[in-house]
């Protein structure tokens, strides 16, 4: 598929994508929802591909919907909003649900839909710099489609305060309510984005999904008689593959598993 506000970049098992509207700040449109929805679900599937880095080119990450896309949804019936809505959720689904580890590289402002996106990536790393904002409220607005991921992400806590007073928070804070999981200079940047993205691909495919999905499954439920047999028969079902096998093998024996082979 050819992409024109996308960059993609496949080198060493290691697939970025880069988000390329600077001149807009890398605000999306419908345009940029299809492409990534596209990219994500196409690259989730390739098997020689062991990780994801969502990334951004100029000086912002994503500053949210592009403002012609704003203007055109100020027209639309509520049927369209909601079908026009719908796009941008399953864009955000299909990253989140990607069967691929994905890195968050924010080397820059990330505001509103922007940091839904940040959000339904497994792990985020940003720059110092970087300041965050759910701006929503300010236009009349609610963050609906983006809630699930950016509360998993920051705490109901932390989002019951920036959902409403729509302030803007700089990385530091991003860190220390859990929004992005590291933050480093504009020097480190990309080597610190490298060394996840080395770690990741170092694992075991097929466990480094299963656990994606074993988190995501798992997290917030009760501990009952239910839960408990299904992680013992994930753990059965994971120790029986042929990964697992493998896995296991290579450890007792001294030497890397085939997977790095």
């Amino acid at each position: 598929m050819h992409y024109e506000t996308l960059n993609i970049d496949i080198a060493e098992r290691l697939a970025t994508v880069t988000l390329d509207r600077p001149d807009v700040r890398n605000a999306f449109n419908e345009q940029t929802i299809a492409e990534l929805t596209a990219a994500f679900t196409a690259l989730g599937q390739v098997d020689s591909i062991g990780a994801i880095v969502l990334a951004a080119n100029g000086t912002a990450f994503c500053a949210g919907a592009d403002l012609n896309w704003m203007k055109k949804m100020a027209g639309y019936s509520h049927d369209e909003n909601r079908a026009d809505a719908m796009q941008l959720a399953n864009m955000l689904r299909a990253i989140y649900l990607c069967p691929k580890p994905v890195v968050a590289k924010v080397q820059g402002d990330c505001y509103a839909g922007g940091m839904g996106l940040v959000a339904a990536c497994d792990i985020a790393v940003a720059v110092e710099e970087a300041h965050f904002c759910l701006s929503e409220v300010k236009l009349g607005l609610i963050p609906a489609t983006i809630s699930p991921y950016v509360i998993k992400a920051m705490g109901e806590n932390a989002a019951r305060r920036y959902f409403l007073t729509a302030e803007r928070f700089n990385a530091r804070e991003a860190l220390r309510i859990g929004f992005v999981h590291e933050v480093a200079t504009a020097a480190a940047l990309d080597g610190q984005v490298d060394i996840i993205a080395k770690a990741l691909m170092a694992n075991s495919p097929n466990a480094v999904r299963e656990a994606k999905t074993l988190v995501r499954d798992i997290a917030g439920q009760s501990v009952t008689d239910a839960l408990v047999a299904d992680t013992a028969q994930r753990i059965a079902s994971i120790r029986a593959s042929s990964e697992g096998r493998e896995g296991v093998r290579s450890f007792l024996e001294k030497r890397k598993p085939s997977w790095l082979a």
